[in-house]
């Protein structure tokens, strides 16, 4: 064979990367480990499943398979644009919100470039700039969570985006509306603010942010949200961007064609018409959450108040060796040493059942000790 260096060949910024590592699946942890009855809280996954509207809907889709879907999603277009108040030219749509976030880096990042964002915010914004070549920003975290003031100081003449999670994967932090206003009239319009929305459904309605109607004040804002945490569509991937229409023109210039298939499409039409569904995924976290959180102060074990749908533990110095027993029990969490938070495990709120299988793995191994 002929010598060949595909590293070296690759660009610069792809051979620094390391793959985005997901959750650990079910069924692999059959393989590996031989257990049975395995409860998976490691991926914010909604614990109800789908819809059954959506299940429906999906149904009566699968005869028309063999054709393609519409490129442009003018029907969920047309209803995300009326249930929001913009118009439709304002939509990108996404195979899942990360789609949406690398158009977005890859329409307005260049090498040249530099991109801001919270230390301990979702991986995926250092993998975007990284792959484009661009020099990551990581601004140290306040309280885990975004420190607005040293995020704004870091804003250079290079500076061309802000990505902010709001609220934060992995730590569930959050930022008010008035903080978030009073940051967008403050950073320059030569920067795209990058607000990620994915976990928004599940914030009190009263605290949420008017995000979408200040894109009018605020043209360089983005806001980004996904079908697959409340809504229950992770394995369809199913997101989308709200944008200025100039912002969303731009960007599906370099949009794959057909980037969400037409199961996905219907399951998202389906899911949003579906507001029964929805406050019952919402219901079932607020008692999850209450049970997680009610379990880590009886046992005094810190942790992170979350306005997501999953909970960052402090679990001690022996995070991987805790996450590796509890994979021995059947419960599959999530480690966060990757977030600079290796004294951490990220849980995802489940069914009461999943969630006491958790509590119960806990009680098992500190009894073991």
């Amino acid at each position: 064979m002929r010598d060949f260096d595909a590293a070296q060949l690759a660009l610069p910024g792809i051979r620094g990367l390391q793959p985005y590592q997901a959750g650990k699946p079910i069924e692999e942890l059959e393989r590996e480990l031989g257990v049975t009855d395995i409860v998976k809280l490691a991926s914010n996954e909604n614990p109800l499943g789908v819809s059954p509207k959506v299940a429906q809907a999906l149904q009566e889709k699968i005869a028309g398979l063999a054709r393609y879907p519409d490129a442009n999603g003018f029907y969920l277009k047309s209803a995300l644009a009326e249930k929001y108040g913009v118009q439709p030219e304002q939509i990108t749509l996404g195979n899942g919100s990360n789609d949406v976030l690398e158009l977005l880096a890859r329409t307005y990042v260049s090498a040249e470039n530099e991109v801001i964002f919270a230390q301990h915010a979702f991986v995926v914004y250092p993998l975007v700039t990284k792959a484009i070549g661009a020099t990551p920003i990581a601004v140290p975290a306040k309280d885990y969570g975004h420190d607005l003031d040293a995020m704004l100081a870091a804003v250079t003449e290079r500076t061309r985006m802000i990505f902010i999670a709001n609220p934060n994967n992995p730590t569930g932090t959050f930022l008010t509306a008035d903080a978030l206003y009073g940051f967008l009239q403050q950073v320059p319009s030569h920067v795209l603010v990058v607000l990620d929305e994915a976990y928004y459904e599940y914030v009190e309605a009263a605290e949420r942010a008017p995000s979408i109607e200040w894109i009018a004040e605020f043209p360089n804002l983005v806001v980004s949200r996904t079908f697959s945490k409340a809504y229950g569509l992770a394995g369809l991937r199913a997101g989308y961007a709200i944008t200025h229409p100039a912002v969303a023109d731009l960007m599906n210039r370099i949009r794959q064609p057909f980037n969400m298939n037409e199961l996905a499409l219907t399951a998202a039409m389906a899911a949003l018409a579906d507001e029964d569904f929805l406050q019952r995924s919402v219901q079932v976290n607020c008692e999850g959450m209450a049970q997680l959180v009610a379990f880590c102060e009886q046992q005094g074990l810190n942790y992170i108040p979350s306005h997501g749908n999953f909970l960052t533990i402090e679990v001690g110095d022996d995070a991987e060796g805790l996450y590796q027993k509890l994979l021995h029990k059947g419960v599959i969490v999530r480690p966060v040493t990757g977030y600079e938070l290796p004294r951490h495990l990220r849980v995802s709120i489940g069914l009461r059942s999943e969630n006491q299988a958790f509590i119960d793995a806990m009680v098992a191994i500190a009894n073991e000790a």
